[in-house]
């Protein structure tokens, strides 16, 4: 969440940056209310507290002395002010919880950097590969889908069956595909990134801690029974593991990475594109984690945008960087780089990564510091995270880009290894 205290001392850049945003300033405005009002009634409950305090003092002192009945007038008094200030303390607890949630609402403050715009339409091509663009074939321009059923690597018809519909269900080599990529991807990231495998049931304080919850609870899968929640990417889980702590100096910046199984809703996609692997409900990603220091924050911004496109590179799929305008971006991040890639056969750019730098919004909600040199007290993380790769889409591109005229699809070099050599899934006959 954004500082209360930048909202209460500069408000006006508040609005001006979440403006940025689409945020309207009566939300700000609103919020400042709430806080003045929180302030106002803390500050009625301290006082009594005060008085409270002193009052028990001069009834010791008055027994001390002997003078019973200014001793049970006080005691009186203090009992009196005592119900008041507990009734004052419950109000001054509400009060400071609508505030809470309020700032958990708002979105982080883009970075001066981020470009502006009203959305998706608005956000900026960096950078594309390969250059020239490459040409494709007929073979290449079939759907994955019908590709997957043709040759047994994908059953849309079976995983709604079992699960509904947006569930897939790989089979054979698509299965294997999947495996390969996530072993691929990590052994790649093995030379800084610690690797993890948290639990993929979270509590609802590790939600909130990275935004996910309250603003979008509609998209997420909820374990009601247990107050336990699917995650909807390995973010989450890696975002807490230091929820509450404080880290040395000489820890950061500490990065991990995650393979794990990713669980969405998708509530705010109807009438988008479903078909195949476009869009799902569960389905594997690696991802990748920082916490750093300010100053190291965007060299691991740069890095994290780096390994993701040296993948595509190295799986050979056409893909673009595309810089978030800042009303585009997700809740949590101040800068944010997308990877697209190209899907031959269904046409269309699809995102397969998206790497976020948060600043201290997620450690502010966390409660995760560091202490700096210097001996100074303990100061805010800052947080990153970016998707290497999501693997649904990247699937998809890789068996239409490969697909060959005879109908069988021939796979990057680099998953020999993960793959025991095999590179080509054969045409049926």
């Amino acid at each position: 969440m954004i500082d209360i205290r930048l909202v209460r001392d500069d408000g006006a850049s508040v609005k001006s940056a979440l403006g940025r945003r689409g945020v309207d300033p009566a939300e700000i405005d609103r919020l400042i209310g709430l806080d003045e009002a929180a302030r106002a009634v803390i500050g009625r409950r301290d006082d009594l507290r005060a008085q409270v305090k002193s009052l028990s003092k001069q009834v010791g002192q008055a027994r001390r002395s002997g003078d019973a009945a200014s001793a049970d007038g006080l005691t009186a008094r203090s009992r009196s002010l005592g119900a008041e200030e507990r009734s004052l303390h419950a109000a001054a607890e509400s009060a400071q919880e609508e505030v809470r949630q309020a700032l958990l609402y708002l979105p982080n403050l883009p970075a001066a950097e981020a470009p502006d715009g009203s959305g998706p339409e608005d956000n900026l091509v960096v950078r594309s590969w390969p250059d020239p663009d490459r040409a494709y074939t007929d073979a290449q321009r079939v759907p994955h889908w019908e590709i997957g059923a043709e040759l047994g690597l994908l059953d849309m018809e079976r995983g709604a069956k079992l699960s509904g519909s947006m569930f897939p269900l790989y089979r054979g080599f698509g299965a294997r595909l999947v495996r390969a990529l996530s072993s691929f991807a990590l052994d790649r990231h093995a030379d800084r990134f610690e690797e993890v495998r948290p639990p993929t049931l979270v509590l609802t304080e590790t939600m909130v801690s990275t935004g996910h919850l309250p603003k979008f609870e509609e998209d997420a899968y909820h374990l009601e029974r247990d107050g336990l929640w699917g995650i909807p990417t390995a973010e989450v889980p890696l975002a807490s593991m230091w929820r509450g702590d404080i880290l040395d100096d000489d820890d950061l910046p500490l990065c991990l990475t995650a393979a794990t199984p990713c669980y969405r809703r998708e509530a705010g996609a109807a009438g988008r594109d479903t078909r195949g692997l476009l869009r799902v409900h569960e389905f594997d990603k690696v991802e990748l984690f920082a916490y750093a220091t300010p100053e190291q924050a965007p060299a691991l911004l740069e890095d994290m945008v780096a390994r993701a496109e040296a993948l595509l590179v190295d799986l050979g799929l056409r893909y673009r960087v595309l810089d978030l305008c800042a009303a585009d971006m997700g809740i949590s991040a101040a800068r944010t780089f997308d990877l697209e890639v190209y899907s031959p056969g269904v046409d269309q750019w699809l995102e397969v990564s998206s790497v976020s730098w948060c600043t201290d919004y997620q450690a502010r909600r966390a409660n995760i510091r560091y202490r700096p040199e210097g001996g100074r007290g303990p100061v805010l993380v800052h947080t990153l995270n970016g998707s290497a790769l999501a693997w649904p889409r990247i699937w998809a591109a890789l068996v239409e880009t490969g697909r060959r005229s005879d109908g069988s699809v021939v796979l990057p070099e680099v998953l020999g290894p993960y793959l025991r050599g095999e590179l080509v899934i054969p045409a049926t006959a």
